[in-house]
């Protein structure tokens, strides 16, 4: 009788430690979430969150060496690196989220914006005898601060919008606003055609990678058609540097300070 007895509460206490071994487990989880939330420690983020995000650093990275470099050349090469880029991030893109339409986006935008448009453009200066950008409004170090300025305060601002994508990472939403910001800080303070034409196609690609951060998913036609509109401006641009070279011999816009009938 005794010995039933014992066995019956030993029984009870590995029942009961049993019961309570869930109530720990879950107890060292709270607290280790509540550590976690009390340090600040973000998760670990994806090969594919870390894959976009540095292809959208090396996309703004770019951005900034064009309005550091004084060579027009120099300026289409480095869109073109920008453009193949941001078709890099359309194939990582396609690739992550299982979206086919993207690698097709990736290989026209590689035809047209790295190959096609450089090109063209490098072919409109091949009679031209200036190599070098004309002056800025601003210095090159103060173009630079004004530059990273305006980038700063993109990020941070979309930052705060608290916009979530389900396709990309929230912070290449926020590189992406900072190349546009900062194409128009090219465009502005440039003072030849040049510049400002690479300042607008580098800005297209900004619009492009924000859209692939927002709208991913748009239908495929729609996408294209916004690649295409990029040859209009191409053509427009491609007539004024013939235009204005012919007439002033250069490719300054100083003496464009007055409209004319």
């Amino acid at each position: 009788m005794l010995d039933v007895t014992l066995t019956h509460l030993a029984t009870l206490g590995s029942s009961a430690a049993a019961s309570t071994a869930p109530i720990q487990t879950g107890s060292a989880v709270a607290s280790t979430m509540h550590v976690v939330a009390a340090t600040g420690v973000a998760v670990v983020p994806t090969v594919f969150e870390g894959a976009a995000n540095t292809v959208a650093v090396i996309v703004l990275l770019l951005e900034f060496m064009m309005l550091r470099t004084a060579l027009f050349r120099a300026q289409i090469r480095l869109y073109a690196f920008q453009s193949l880029a941001v078709s890099v991030l359309a194939v990582v893109v396609a690739a992550g989220r299982d979206i086919p339409e993207l690698y097709v986006l990736a290989v026209v935008s590689l035809l047209l914006k790295v190959i096609i448009v450089p090109r063209v453009m490098l072919r409109f200066l091949r009679d031209s005898r200036a190599e070098i950008a004309g002056s800025g409004a601003l210095g090159v170090a103060s173009e630079i601060i004004l530059a990273l300025v305006v980038a700063g305060f993109g990020f941070f601002t979309v930052g705060a919008l608290g916009i979530q994508s389900p396709v990309l990472p929230t912070a290449a939403l926020g590189l992406s606003f900072a190349v546009v910001l900062v194409s128009f800080v090219l465009m502005i303070v440039r003072r030849d055609v040049v510049s400002q034409a690479v300042g607008f196609f580098s800005l297209e690609n900004g619009v492009s990678l924000a859209s692939l951060v927002v709208a991913a998913g748009l239908p495929l036609i729609l996408e294209v058609a916004f690649l295409f509109d990029l040859l209009v401006a191409v053509v427009v641009f491609g007539v004024l540097i013939r235009v204005h070279q012919t007439r002033s011999s250069s490719l300054s816009t100083v003496s464009l300070n007055r409209l004319r009938g």
